[in-house]
């Protein structure tokens, strides 16, 4: 049912969500809204299938909260 990414789309992926936070963090600093900027490369940068990554890490078990 769900699709797994190549490994050349994943390193593509986390090489522009890199590019994309770098470039943006000069911007960011003085925003209100930058942990949602961050926490929407965090997904894209974890995202390695068609699944959604809120099910995989639910299948995983991974606690957010410590």
């Amino acid at each position: 049912m769900f699709h797994p990414f190549s490994l050349t789309r994943i390193i593509l992926r986390r090489t522009l969500v890199l590019l994309a936070g770098v470039l943006a963090f000069p911007i960011m600093l003085f925003r209100r809204d930058r942990a949602r900027f961050y926490s929407y490369l965090h997904r894209v940068w974890s995202k390695t299938s068609t699944k959604p990554v809120w099910l995989k890490m639910s299948e995983r078990g991974d606690r957010i909260f410590y």
